[in-house]
């Protein structure tokens, strides 16, 4: 038994054990885009040099010009890496509970800024100098605003979604969009459930109000 351990021991790995234990490693380019979200959220775009990338990322300085052209590369790259806003509107909607379906809906575009919190805070900050993050992050204000419009409609009655609903999926968006930005020095106690609750409350007497003009 030990003889057979020892053997087992010694036996160089084969050519597809090599292969998937590389696989299974990070490639290059992750630990590049890694080391660059880290030590930008760190020290901010224009003050790391790609020397530190490389050196944090443990590869040659040039290969991260082989993998990016331009620093700025970089940022776009990273974008990419944040998860979709979109969420599924139908299985958070509640009928009639505009309020709570917006809750939830707000529960999950938190979960999914909580499992990139640092490279949000990043692209946040940087949104103010580099066009293609700022574009990047007025998209995605643009899928979240439909987002929202969508569990409105569906929460509401039918028929008695009017045209607040668009300037409520807005006003819901910026302040989310304004609590995201934040979220590294945001308290527990915040305002937006109030704002919900306000919002929702807003809508559905506008809607009751319609309902009787149109009986």
């Amino acid at each position: 038994m030990s003889h057979e351990l020892g053997e087992k021991a010694r036996r160089r790995p084969s050519t597809s054990e090599r292969e998937d234990d590389r696989s299974a490693a990070p490639s290059a380019r992750e630990r590049i885009l890694t080391a660059a979200g880290e030590l930008f959220a760190e020290h901010g775009f224009n003050a790391t040099p790609t020397s530190r990338i490389a050196e944090r990322a443990e590869v040659p300085k040039g290969l991260i010009h082989y993998y990016f052209r331009r620093k700025q590369d970089l940022l776009a790259a990273l974008v990419e890496r944040l998860p979709e806003e979109e969420v599924e509107s139908e299985g958070l909607v509640v009928r009639g509970d505009v309020a709570g379906s917006l809750r939830r809906l707000v529960g999950e575009l938190d979960a999914r800024l909580e499992s990139s919190m640092l490279l949000s805070h990043l692209l946040w900050r940087e949104a103010d100098t580099h066009d293609a993050v700022r574009q990047a992050m007025q998209q995605r204000f643009g899928v979240v605003v439909e987002q929202i419009r969508r569990v409105i409609e569906l929460a509401l009655p039918p028929g008695l979604a009017g045209c607040d609903v668009e300037a409520a999926a807005v006003l819901l968006a910026r302040v989310i969009n304004h609590r995201h930005s934040v979220a590294r020095h945001r308290t527990e106690d915040d305002e937006l459930d109030r704002e919900i609750g306000f919002i929702a409350r807003a809508l559905e007497l506008g809607a009751g109000s319609r309902a009787v003009k149109l009986a």
